[in-house]
């Protein structure tokens, strides 16, 4: 029997029907071979001219680990104007901002779950200094940081990459979700995502791991089959916060958590999501960082677009027993 269970999280309920999991088995795509290197791909060593002039390289000199970039097909960027015209019921603005790649690798082939640790480490520190650069532009009021893997995850490119894009407004969701934590910081004084992290710690059932400062669960209410959070265990609003003792932590249980549902549910699309509290609330007690993962194993078709719910097939529960079993043989080298 279908359940409903609310995101204490967002106040969104979320439909879980395991029985929808029979009307048709999750459908991943067949990876046809990538070669080491493509000479046709701009983010591989030696087409270095072929992007955008880079903003960073790690290491600065000698052969590069991780490039930055401005994307060429930016969705903001460039100016400061972010003054608001038009009538009040048809506004607009310059479209500010900034739009940046981070190439992960010089590897065409390098999956994130086939990385060193060192070297994913590299790409969670990438991401934090652009959020850190970006998030001291005057006009700039939010980072978004992700990662899509795989066609239905939205890559158009198969070379190892992600991006951080700059907007100068809050968009809605981060709006929402800073609003539903700071509802319940008024009403309790507590953070709800400790308090999340904190029951998911003592029931045990939705727990994936915990390593470091760290926890990784399955959330109660997953808006997708198999969701995954990376959640610090100590009050960071802001993913710009996040430690360089930490960064080894995080790096990890993000490259053995994509590995582990490689394994539990042959290599899906994925995307990779960072939570943060938005410009200026960095110390709001309210807000955590945290690190989303939503596999790509359904397809939004129409009562989800009419009624803003989803349906997850694939109780949480089953899910991290899952996940966790498959976290016990991924490599740790």
């Amino acid at each position: 029997m279908s359940t409903l269970r609310q995101d204490p999280t967002t106040d969104e309920w979320v439909i879980l029907a395991p029985e929808r999991a029979a009307r048709k088995p999750f459908d991943c795509p067949t990876r046809p071979p990538v070669p080491a290197r493509d000479p046709g791909c701009a983010f591989c060593p030696g087409n270095e001219h072929l992007t955008p002039p880079e903003i960073h390289r790690s290491p600065a000199v000698g052969p590069w680990e991780q490039r930055i970039v401005p994307n060429r097909f930016p969705a903001l960027s460039g100016g400061k104007d972010t003054e608001r015209t038009g009538h009040r019921l048809a506004r607009e603005m310059p479209g500010v901002g900034a739009h940046e790649v981070v190439i992960e690798s010089p590897h065409h082939d390098q999956r994130l779950d086939d990385m060193t640790p060192d070297r994913v480490s590299g790409v969670v520190a990438a991401w934090r200094e652009r959020y850190r650069f970006l998030a001291g532009q005057p006009w700039a009021r939010a980072i978004v940081v992700f990662k899509n893997f795989g066609e239905r995850a939205g890559t158009t490119l198969e070379h190892p990459h992600s991006q951080v894009v700059a907007t100068p407004v809050v968009p809605p969701d981060a709006l929402h979700r800073y609003s539903v934590a700071s509802r319940y910081y008024d009403d309790t004084g507590h953070s709800v995502y400790l308090d999340v992290l904190e029951r998911e710690l003592d029931e045990g059932t939705r727990l994936l791991t915990v390593r470091g400062r760290f926890g990784a669960i399955v959330p109660f209410a997953g808006h997708v089959p198999y969701e995954t959070w990376i959640v610090p265990r100590t009050l960071q609003p802001s993913f710009g916060q996040l430690r360089d003792e930490d960064l080894a932590d995080v790096a990890v249980l993000l490259r053995d958590i994509v590995a582990a549902l490689r394994r539990t549910m042959d290599d899906p699309d994925y995307n990779v999501v960072v939570q943060s509290a938005p410009i200026g609330q960095e110390l709001a007690p309210a807000f955590l960082w945290h690190l989303r993962i939503l596999p790509r194993l359904v397809t939004t078709a129409g009562f989800e677009l009419g009624s803003g719910m989803s349906i997850n097939s694939v109780p949480p529960e089953a899910a991290a027993a899952s996940l966790r079993a498959a976290l016990a043989i991924v490599p740790t080298s």
